[in-house]
């Protein structure tokens, strides 16, 4: 079992890496720590993103629905907490995207769905959802974020970085975990597929640099 400790020098090492500007874009990427939290709050709207859950229902499951205050105060507690559980891009002052990034040990409801169950016993860290302002979209944010995921998980020394994707040749479902696609560009590769349009995929970090 990952403890809190563990956790914290997992972070450490891999926050190191955030709060950089993208080479060749706009963004600034900076890891989501409680002084940040408005500009998540202005981010997520009063929706809370996707429904209400507020980044949750890898946490907690359905039992996310119809909680959307519930969740945000959950999420708020996350953050207070610490170590910070994502990754907020910003162009100059404004908040125009996320990427919650963990290792998958704080993520447990995926445990309990049959298409993302483990593929092993590896401790990889995970990309669980993203989120981007309306008017900035399909502009390679969550593409620069994920970059940037790769790099706060290699220097926290994480085997591999996980991501659960839709595949779009499968299914046109719109997606709060990404395109197939994209991560494949990235370098992720395919390593389960338990229905069609989910596949699991990883990258193994050994060519991102430090």
């Amino acid at each position: 079992m990952l403890t809190r400790d563990d956790f914290i020098q997992s972070y450490d090492a891999g926050l190191q890496a955030c709060a950089v500007k993208m080479p060749d874009t706009k963004l600034t990427i900076r890891p989501l720590t409680p002084g940040l939290w408005p500009a998540l709050e202005d981010l997520f709207g009063k929706r809370g993103a996707c429904n209400g859950c507020w980044c949750m229902w890898p946490r907690i499951g359905r039992s996310y629905h119809g909680n959307a205050q519930h969740n945000k105060r959950a999420f708020r507690a996350i953050v207070k907490q610490g170590p910070p559980p994502g990754l907020l891009a910003f162009e100059g002052d404004l908040c125009v995207g996320w990427c919650q990034i963990t290792p998958r040990a704080a993520i447990p409801w995926l445990d309990h769905v049959h298409h993302l169950k483990p593929v092993d016993e590896m401790p990889v860290w995970s990309i669980s959802c993203f989120y981007t302002r309306i008017g900035h979209r399909r502009q390679g944010i969550s593409t620069e974020l994920t970059k940037a995921a790769m790099t706060m998980a290699k220097r926290a020394k994480a085997p591999a970085l996980e991501v659960y994707p839709f595949d779009r040749a499968r299914s046109p479902s719109s997606t709060s975990t990404g395109f197939a696609s994209t991560f494949k560009c990235l370098g992720f590769i395919t390593v389960a597929r338990r229905i069609p349009a989910r596949p699991i995929m990883r990258h193994a970090l050994k060519r991102v640099s430090r």
